[in-house]
């Protein structure tokens, strides 16, 4: 009975550890897919969220990854970075253009190009690739070559046929390490094309049309797709489980200070708090403020196409306005206005959505810095013209009292002090004086209305 009742003990303890272990195995075992999104203009932040993502499903063995797309366009550098880490990925990439409104234009293209497996919610749209931005080559990929017949179409502007032949050879190399269609690609980015998802579907520059995910994952299932290094891995998604990977608190940073107009305001903020500690040293609040205000906002601009002339004028008006607080004049302030207004004019060198400073904000900049021109001569002017407030003309004519007197000179209380005086009256302590002028720290003393007295000049 014994062997009996332990042998029941041992089955339902190993019964009991079994179904703590199941769990555990089948949360081990599920298939995941992670969905990244870039809704909106791509830049530091989104290549940062993408780079995280990717980092993460490798960690955690997912099946693929989502990139869900909705985006006008980009930073080229931006792209260019998303693109390296899609190409660079361990983890199949999907790229889906959704929800239905959404496209993918510009930028968008070129990264939907780079996917392992493209595919668009019907009534989205792709294509409008023609380049406003683009640097050199990205390394890792097959070159591409246009068309012959394309050079007829070149722009003759040198620049811009560098800029034009260099987009349409990055896109046509992913479009053939894809094996997508790369005349579709190149008309893209030379006659700025744009594809419904039908149509981009039919003239194979995507791989599928999927309503929503849970049908993407329905059809991409079974695919074989090659990711970095050569592997082939076969998909198997039928029951894979969608998990939304947010982004981290540094994307969501850099999402906030990469925005031109916030970078741009942190840049005002710190140079100025800088100023106001230095004229007023002690203050520590402004120097620490700007000193952080300052670095975030050249940090943020670090990450932006910026023009470095731009940069330098908005710096040379600075530096005009902070010498006009200490030498008030017309025309440094009315110059540090205008170079500061055209350097933010040119600062940011580039014409993607998302990434041009605001007039408004610029207007306000501005409104606020000759608002500050205005005050500092308004104070100039009441200097010049309202009564002297120190030295001998501002004690003319200051009542004073009589302390002791001795026929022509004795003691007076003017102005909260005690001052040796003397005047050609006889003066009775308690009587109260009036002070015609002051010689070597001596006032020159009369009886009120009267004339007499020394009154000479200094």
């Amino acid at each position: 009975m014994q062997t009996i009742k332990a042998a029941l003990v041992a089955a339902i303890g190993i019964v009991a550890f079994s179904s703590c272990l199941l769990p555990g195995s089948a949360e081990e075992n599920r298939r995941l897919a992670l969905t990244v999104t870039i809704a909106g203009a791509a830049g530091p932040a989104s290549a940062s969220y993408v780079k995280e993502a990717l980092v993460e499903a490798g960690e955690r063995h997912a099946e693929i990854v989502i990139l869900r797309m909705n985006t006008p366009g980009g930073l080229n550098s931006s792209m260019r970075e998303i693109i390296a880490d899609v190409l660079g990925s361990s983890v199949p990439v999907v790229g889906y253009v959704a929800p239905a409104g959404a496209h993918a234009a510009s930028a968008g293209t070129y990264i939907l190009y780079a996917t392992h497996i493209a595919a668009m919610a019907p009534g989205t749209n792709i294509g409008a690739a023609t380049p406003v931005q683009i640097g050199g080559p990205l390394p890792g990929l097959p070159s591409g070559t246009p068309d012959k017949d394309s050079k007829k179409d070149e722009p003759k502007d040198a620049m811009t046929a560098k800029v034009t032949n260099d987009a349409v050879a990055f896109i046509r190399s992913l479009a053939e390490l894809r094996g997508r269609n790369a005349e579709w690609a190149e008309k893209a980015v030379r006659e700025a094309a744009t594809l419904s998802a039908n149509g981009a579907l039919q003239a194979h520059a995507i791989d599928l049309v999927a309503r929503d995910p849970a049908d993407l994952l329905r059809q991409i299932d079974g695919r074989v797709v090659e990711v970095a290094g050569g592997k082939t891995q076969r998909l198997a998604t039928q029951d894979a489980v969608i998990e939304v990977v947010d982004p981290g608190w540094i994307s969501r940073f850099l999402a906030v200070i990469t925005d031109p107009n916030v970078a741009f305001i942190l840049l005002m903020v710190g140079i100025y708090g800088l100023i106001f500690e230095f004229m007023s040293p002690g203050a520590v609040a402004p120097g620490v403020v700007g000193t952080i205000c300052l670095l975030l906002g050249l940090y943020a601009l670090n990450l932006l196409p910026i023009n470095y002339a731009g940069l330098g004028l908005m710096l040379v008006g600075i530096a005009l306005l902070a010498v006009e607080a200490f030498n008030p004049t017309v025309v440094i302030g009315l110059g540090g206005v205008v170079a500061f207004v055209l350097g933010a004019l040119m600062l940011v060198r580039v014409e993607a959505p998302g990434y041009r400073l605001s007039w408004s904000v610029i207007a306000i900049v501005a409104a606020m810095f000759t608002g500050f021109v205005l005050v500092v001569l308004g104070a100039l002017r009441r200097a010049r013209h309202d009564p002297a407030r120190v030295g001998a003309a501002a004690m003319r004519g200051l009542t004073a009292e009589v302390l002791d007197w001795n026929e022509n000179e004795g003691h007076v209380f003017t102005h909260g002090e005690r001052w040796q005086a003397r005047g050609a009256d006889a003066f009775t302590p308690g009587e109260r004086v009036e002070v015609a002028n002051i010689v070597d720290l001596t006032l020159v003393v009369r009886r009120p209305g009267s004339a007499s007295g020394e009154g000479g000049q200094l």
